[in-house]
């Protein structure tokens, strides 16, 4: 991850504000990070010393925290600049609830979508686990891993994200239960991978960026293609670099997913550093398939890396991929950025 030279001095005194600088270690995304979202959705400081430098009030500094739990939950950034900005702006005319009014968690904004991910959000929201992994199975069975995820699983888990944003931390037990059993089913749909003969090209790697501890995503992935027969090593979160460049050099695989939820986890060097790789006798040379997935990795130039269009475009490619052993342009109708 690249870090701008800027605005690495000490904090400042108390009561002039925060510069980029000490704002971006509190948020832990860097100072480039945060210009950008000045630059291009205006969430910048609201005031500047001097006339030049930034200094991020306290008012500044909840949109930002607003901003990076939103884009962390998987929000595009332009959708998560708006409602960082609406749910930290104070109500102009605040209303006393009723007194009858419960003060158990509302529904949740799921939009047009499939009748099973509304039933599955309400059970989450009632925290009814039995309900909410009696469902996960159901849609599984039903519809399959990919169609499961896609249409039940990720958007109600991005609209318990989208809840928890906007209303403080009541909602983060619902996240947490959801994100437990969907995992929990996810796992118990991967089958137990079997052994084969000589295999036509190295394994799938699966790893989150360093920093990156969101793993449903890859673990909906490395269920699919384990059911398509395609080897994977799921490694999991925050992979150190080093060790993913291990073990890529010990495994030789087909491909390598880098997955990146935020955009200050998303590093390209490493990508690239990855993907450039090689391993094989001299004269048979061998590189991974990239591939790199989540929204982190949206206004990134990855040219040469492939960035599938959802659970779907990525288990094709990759199973192609295996079949076809790395290395080899698989995505005319795809997205090679």
């Amino acid at each position: 991850m690249e870090y701008e030279a800027a605005d690495t001095g000490t904090d400042p005194v108390p009561g002039a504000g925060l510069t980029t600088g000490a704002l971006a270690r509190r948020l832990g995304v860097s100072p480039t990070t945060l210009r950008s979202w000045d630059r291009r959705y205006g969430l910048g400081p609201a005031a500047r010393a001097d006339g030049r430098h930034r200094r991020w009030t306290p008012d500044d500094v909840a949109v930002l925290e607003a901003m990076c739990r939103l884009t962390s939950s998987g929000v595009p950034p332009a959708e998560a600049a708006r409602a960082a900005r609406d749910t930290t702006r104070p109500p102009a005319l605040p209303a006393p609830a009723p007194a009858t009014r419960s003060r158990a968690p509302g529904a949740l904004p799921l939009g047009d979508v499939r009748q099973e991910c509304r039933g599955l959000a309400r059970a989450a929201v009632r925290l009814d686990a039995p309900a909410v992994e009696e469902q996960l199975d159901a849609v599984v069975s039903e519809y399959g891993l990919t169609v499961a995820w896609q249409d039940v699983m990720a958007p109600a888990l991005h609209a318990v994200g989208r809840k928890w944003v906007s209303s403080g931390d009541r909602y983060i037990e619902v996240e947490h239960l959801l994100s437990w059993h969907v995992s929990t089913a996810l796992r118990r749909h991967t089958p137990r991978p079997r052994p084969s003969g000589t295999p036509v090209a190295g394994p799938v790697l699966l790893a989150c960026a360093p920093d990156e501890q969101h793993t449903l995503p890859l673990e909906a992935l490395n269920a699919a293609l384990v059911q398509h027969g395609v080897p994977t090593r799921m490694f999991g979160s925050a992979v150190p670099a080093d060790a993913l460049a291990a073990a890529v050099r010990r495994l030789g695989p087909a491909a390598v997913v880098l997955w990146a939820q935020a955009r200050g986890t998303a590093s390209l060097p490493l990508a690239r550093h990855l993907a450039a790789m090689e391993w094989g006798v001299r004269g048979a040379r061998a590189q991974p398939l990239m591939m790199l997935g989540g929204p982190g990795w949206a206004g990134h130039t990855c040219r040469g890396m492939l960035r599938p269009t959802g659970l779907a475009d990525a288990v094709d490619t990759l199973v192609a991929a295996y079949g076809t052993g790395a290395g080899r342009d698989l995505t005319p109708a795809r997205e090679r950025a």
